[in-house]
C-alpha cells in the first residue's frame, strides 16, 4: 500500500488555479481607467465589507467589481464568485459558504427579477458571515433592478470612464509606446467617440497591438490602427469572393489550414493541408510533382506569404478570424471533418510544431463552436477525444477544448453543468476521466473551487488505478480550511463506501486538521467536524480491514505524540469512534495495537511515543468504564493484543 501524509508530497502545479486566478484579477487592475463612483465604492467596501455595484452594461461594472475585492488581496482567503443555482455552490445563507479573508464577487448583473429579489433575501445572511468572518463581498446587481430598502445603504453607481483613457491604459499596458498612442489619430477619434461597451475598447486595442506586431518597420501608429479597424469590419463579402474564385479542392484545403494554423511553419502548413485533404477522402494529386504550383505561388493565390522566419500569415490582420467564419458558417457538412482533421494534426510531430501551436488549433476550432452557439458540440468533441485519446497531444487537446468552453463568458455555466453530469453519471471511460481531472484541478479550481471540489469527489468515488482524482481533490482541500471542513461533512452523510473511506483516509490527516485557523482556531476544536471525523472513523474501524487503515491510525498517534498537536483531542475521536462501533471491543484492540506499532516509527522518540500510547489506554478504559490500567509489557509484539 502507498500511503502519503500531510503536506510534502503535494504536487505545486497543482495549486497553480490560486496563481491562475491572482495573475487575472492582477492584469485587471492594471489595465482598468477607476470609473467615477469607484472611491465611494471603495470606501463603502473597506468600512462594511460589502458593495453593491449598479451601473449600465458596458459600463465595466463586473471588472470593477474584480478590481475592488484584488485591492483587498492578502495571504489568507482566496477570491471566488458565488453562483448559488449551481450544482455544487452553497446557498447564501449557509455559513459554509463564507471562509476567512475570503474575497466573494455575486455577480447577479443579467439576473432576471425573480433571481434578484431571492438573492436579496438572502443578503443579510451572507453579510453576516461576510463579517463574522472578516471577508469583503461585492454583489454587482442588474441595472434598473429594483432594491431593498435595507440595502440601499450598500449601493454605489458607476459610470462608464472616458473611452480614450481606457484605450491609452490598454495600449499602454500592451507595451505601446506613448509617444505613439499621444498623438491625434482621426482612426482612434472616431473609435472612441462611439457610445460602446468597455469590452470592445480592449479588443481594439489588443488589434493595434498585433497590427504593430505584423507591420512592417516603416508603418506607425496610425497604419496600426487603420488595420485595427478594418479588421473589425464586416468581411463576409470579400472572403466569399475569394472562396469563390478558388475551384479547386487543394487551394481551398490550403486557405483552410492558413486561417486554423495562421503563423504556423511552412512545412506545417502544407503537410496539415495535405492532411485535411485525406481527411476528407479526397484521391492524391496525380499531377507530376515538378509540374505542380509551388507553395509560394498557392500561398500568393490566397493573399498569403511566407515570412522571413519561415512561417505563413496573410497580408492583412484577422483575415484568418474571418476566412474561418466563412467556411464554418456555408459549408456545414465540412465541421465533423475540422474536428477529425484537428485531432490528427495535434497529434503530429515535429521540429515546428509546438504545444502553442496546438493549443491554439483547437482554440480555433473552439471558437466556432462557441460563436455560433453550439457548446454541447464542443463538449462532444472534447469527450471524444479524450476517451479515445492514445497519445498526450489528444489527451491535451480535449483539456483545451474544455478549456476554452469554460472560459467564455456566454457559455461558461453549461460547460460547467455538462462537466458535472459527466462526473456524476455512470458511463464515463478512464481516459476521459483523467480529462475531467485535470480541468476540474486546473481551470474550474480558479474561480469556483466548491465546484471544483464537489466534481473531484464524484471522480475519486470511481477511480481504480490512477489515484489521480483523489490526488487532485486532496490537493484542492489543502489550500482551505473552508473545504477541508466542507467536505468532511459531505462524507459523514454520505453512504461511506469503501471509496469514500479511501477520501476520508486521504483528506482527513491529521496535520490539517490541527493547524490553527486564520482565526486562530482548529478544525478539530470544531464540534461539527469533530462529529464528521468520529463518524468516518467509526465507518473505517468497521468496513476496512486492518491493513487498510493502520498506516493512517499510526500516522494519528504520531501526531497525537507531536507537542505541537492537539493530541488529546485526536485521541479522543478515534476512542469515540471506536466506542461506537459493532464490535467495540475488538476496535479497541485494533487501535491500542496500532499505538504500539507507532511506537517504533514516531519521529519524536519511542519513549514518548509511549506515553501517547498509554494516554490512549486511558482513554479506551475510560470508555469501557473499567479502572485504571495496568500497561502491559513493551517487549512482546503487540499485534492482536486487547488492552
Amino acid at each position: 500500500m502507498y500511503v502519503t501524509f500531510g503536506t510534502d508530497q503535494r504536487s505545486s502545479d497543482r495549486l497553480s488555479f490560486r496563481r491562475v486566478a491572482d495573475d487575472q484579477l492582477a492584469w485587471l487592475r492594471r489595465v482598468l481607467v477607476a470609473p467615477p463612483g469607484m472611491g465611494n465604492a471603495r470606501f463603502q467596501l473597506a468600512g462594511t465589507g460589502t458593495v453593491i455595484l449598479d451601473g449600465a452594461p458596458g459600463s465595466g461594472r463586473t471588472s470593477t467589481a474584480r478590481v475592488l475585492l484584488r485591492e483587498h488581496h492578502t495571504d489568507i482567503g482566496a477570491f471566488r464568485e458565488l453562483l448559488p443555482d449551481e450544482e455544487g455552490e452553497l446557498p447564501l445563507t449557509d455559513p459554509e459558504l463564507v471562509g476567512a479573508g475570503d474575497r466573494l464577487l455575486l455577480d447577479m448583473s443579467a439576473a432576471e427579477a425573480v433571481r434578484w429579489a431571492a438573492a436579496q433575501a438572502d443578503l443579510s445572511a451572507l453579510r453576516k458571515a461576510v463579517h463574522e468572518q472578516k471577508a469583503h463581498l461585492v454583489v454587482v446587481m442588474p441595472h434598473g433592478g429594483i432594491i431593498d430598502s435595507d440595502l440601499q445603504q450598500y449601493r454605489v453607481e458607476i459610470q462608464q470612464p472616458c473611452r480614450k483613457r481606457v484605450l491609452r491604459r490598454h495600449l499602454r499596458v500592451h507595451g505601446v509606446p506613448s509617444e505613439h498612442y499621444l498623438r491625434p489619430d482621426a482612426t482612434v477619434t472616431d473609435f472612441v467617440r462611439e457610445q460602446r461597451p468597455l469590452r470592445e475598447i480592449a479588443d481594439f486595442a489588443d488589434l493595434v497591438r498585433r497590427a504593430r506586431e505584423a507591420a512592417a518597420w516603416d508603418e506607425g501608429f496610425a497604419q496600426w490602427c487603420t488595420s485595427a479597424h478594418k479588421a473589425r469590419a464586416d468581411r463576409r463579402e470579400e472572403v466569399a469572393t475569394l472562396v469563390s474564385t478558388l475551384g479547386d479542392s487543394p487551394q481551398r484545403a490550403l486557405l483552410i489550414t492558413v486561417a486554423m494554423l495562421h503563423g504556423a511553419h511552412a512545412d506545417m502548413i502544407h503537410h496539415a493541408a495535405q492532411l485535411l485533404l485525406d481527411t476528407v477522402g479526397l484521391p492524391p494529386d496525380d499531377v507530376p510533382l515538378l509540374q505542380r504550383k509551388d507553395l509560394a505561388e498557392r500561398l500568393a493565390e490566397i493573399s498569403a506569404g511566407v515570412g522571413s522566419d519561415g512561417h505563413v500569415r496573410f497580408g492583412e490582420l484577422d483575415h484568418d478570424s474571418a476566412i474561418r467564419a466563412h467556411f464554418w458558417d456555408h459549408m456545414p457538412d465540412l465541421r465533423q471533418y475540422l474536428g477529425m482533421w484537428t485531432a490528427r494534426s495535434v497529434a503530429l510531430n515535429g521540429p515546428h510544431i509546438t504545444q502553442e501551436l496546438r493549443d491554439g488549433l483547437v482554440a480555433k476550432l473552439a471558437g466556432e463552436y462557441l460563436r455560433t452557439g453550439r457548446p454541447e458540440g464542443l463538449a462532444s468533441l472534447a469527450e471524444a477525444w479524450g476517451s479515445t485519446a492514445a497519445s498526450k497531444a489528444g489527451f491535451e487537446a480535449a483539456v483545451q477544448a474544455l478549456t476554452c468552453g469554460l472560459g467564455d463568458r456566454v457559455h461558461a455555466r453549461s460547460f460547467r453543468g455538462w462537466i458535472y453530469q459527466r462526473c456524476t453519471g455512470k458511463q464515463l471511460k478512464e481516459q476521459f476521466a483523467q480529462v475531467l481531472v485535470q480541468v476540474c484541478a486546473d481551470v474550474v479550481a480558479a474561480g469556483h473551487p466548491d465546484q471544483a471540489m464537489l466534481r473531484l469527489y464524484y471522480l475519486a468515488r470511481r477511480e481504480h488505478s490512477t489515484g489521480s482524482a483523489l490526488r487532485a481533490l486532496s490537493d484542492l482541500v489543502e489550500t482551505s480550511h473552508r473545504l477541508r471542513r466542507r467536505l468532511l461533512h459531505r462524507l459523514a452523510r454520505s453512504e461511506l463506501s469503501p471509496a469514500d473511506l479511501c477520501i476520508f483516509l486521504r483528506v482527513g490527516v491529521p496535520e490539517a486538521l490541527t493547524d490553527p485557523h486564520d482565526n486562530g482556531r482548529t478544525l478539530v476544536e470544531e464540534e461539527s467536524v469533530q462529529s464528521s471525523v468520529t463518524t468516518c472513523w467509526r465507518a473505517v474501524l468497521n468496513g476496512l480491514p486492518r491493513p487498510a487503515w493502520q498506516p493512517y491510525a499510526e500516522h494519528w498517534m504520531h501526531a497525537a505524540a507531536d507537542d505541537g498537536h492537539k493530541g488529546d483531542l485526536l485521541l479522543e475521536l478515534l476512542v469515540s469512534a471506536a466506542a461506537r462501533c459493532e464490535g467495540r471491543g475488538a476496535a479497541f484492540a485494533a487501535l491500542y495495537a496500532s499505538a504500539r506499532d507507532a511506537e517504533r516509527t514516531a519521529p519524536v522518540g519511542s519513549s514518548r511515543a509511549a506515553l501517547t500510547t498509554d494516554l490512549l489506554l486511558q482513554k479506551i478504559c475510560s470508555a469501557q468504564r473499567l479502572s485504571s490500567p495496568t500497561t502491559p509489557p513493551r517487549t512482546e509484539s503487540t499485534r492482536g493484543t486487547e488492552p
